[in-house]
């Protein structure tokens, strides 16, 4: 049965002021118990629960788009063959997906090492086909997009799953410093400027502060935007030095860029109703979007766009969100398995030796 409670004016105790609508809503459950009524209290605002079981009542978090994060799919495993197996792959280029003994399911462009049992130095890193149920060779072996190599295997699964046409949706997520915002603006510069796969390169994050917001920003959109982009500019700074080789300036070469219409920066705040065709779009700090706003954004993609979202559920500034209630840890539970999706969560920083550590430690 659905019951609408007309707001009524309900003194509350330590001095909660009336005059606020959470407040109000506080006081309408608080008459609805005093009346009998057995009353739980929901809502996303941890700052509200609280409230409420101090004023008597009980209240619960909105657990239905919740994701247990030591549960949720990584997009990365490993597993054991035999020397036969082993051989079968170089000799085949696949193998098939039963052969290996894996006890759980297996998901589209899932990526894996596969080691050899009689010498385990031997290691293959392949992907898992879910079309035909085997394991191939990644179709990019050693990339070196817009200049920049991979530190590690993660890296280098992250480049297939970037690189790889067939892929529209992919979601980065791990510790701080594990290059997923330089992987993708280095992948997303490859397809745009040198494949000219896509018309642009859209970067977007999501305008939520950390900390005490400093208030209005003076200047145009775009000038506002800058003081939000500081780590977008960053990681660009970092690869058009990588590929000017000294013969013009820098600032210059990431001008062009702009200028040119090749890189648009963008305020989520602004996506709404726009049909992006054809784009390569990289949303930042993804961790601090909903489920709704995340929904959102992709159904903004037109043909041919693809979307990279990057984040770490442990760095949440949303004050409506944790690790296991945001989109991007929704998104990934809910896409798994489907072939146009990829998937990877980085364990290793590789920014430095002390940002590792205050991952690691902090």
């Amino acid at each position: 049965m659905l019951k609408v409670q007309i707001d009524e004016d309900v003194p509350l105790k330590y001095n909660f002021l009336t005059s606020k609508a959470d407040h109000r809503i506080l006081g309408t459950a608080t008459l609805l118990q005093q009346n009998g009524d057995k009353v739980t209290f929901v809502s996303k605002d941890i700052n509200l629960r609280i409230k409420a079981e101090a004023l008597g009542i009980t209240a619960r978090d909105y657990e239905k788009e919740k994701v247990k994060l030591d549960e949720l799919y990584t997009g990365y495993g490993e597993a054991q063959i035999s020397k036969e197996d082993f051989d079968y792959f170089f000799k085949n280029k696949y193998l098939p997906g039963n052969i290996v003994k894996i006890k759980r399911d297996l998901y589209a462009n899932e990526m894996f090492i596969l080691k050899d049992t009689s010498n385990n130095s031997k290691s293959i890193l392949v992907k898992y086909a879910a079309k035909g149920k085997k394991f191939i060779p990644l179709f990019h072996e050693n990339p070196s997009p817009w200049g920049l190599k991979a530190l590690n295997i993660q890296q280098k699964c992250a480049f297939e799953l970037l690189l790889c046409n067939e892929i529209t949706l992919v979601t980065l997520i791990g510790i701080a410093g594990a290059g997923k915002t330089l992987l993708s603006l280095a992948c997303g510069l490859q397809k745009v400027v040198e494949e000219k796969q896509f018309r642009h390169l859209l970067v977007a994050r999501p305008i939520v502060p950390m900390g005490h917001d400093i208030g209005f920003l003076p200047g145009t959109k775009e000038e506002k935007l800058t003081s939000w982009m500081g780590a977008i500019y960053d990681n660009l700074d970092f690869l058009m030095d990588k590929t000017s080789h000294g013969n013009e300036p820098l600032e210059s070469a990431v001008n062009y860029l702009f200028e040119s219409g090749l890189i648009e920066i963008e305020a989520l705040t602004f996506i709404r109703g726009r049909s992006l065709p054809q784009q390569y779009i990289i949303i930042d700090d993804a961790q601090n979007l909903t489920p709704h706003e995340i929904k959102t954004i992709i159904s903004r993609a037109g043909q041919g766009t693809k979307i990279v979202l990057t984040g770490d559920p442990l760095q949440i500034d949303n004050p409506y969100l944790d690790a296991e209630s945001n989109g991007l840890t929704n998104l990934v539970e809910r896409f798994k398995g489907q072939e146009i999706f990829g998937h990877l969560n980085f364990t290793q920083s590789e920014r430095s030796p002390l940002a590792g550590l205050a991952a690691e430690l902090l």
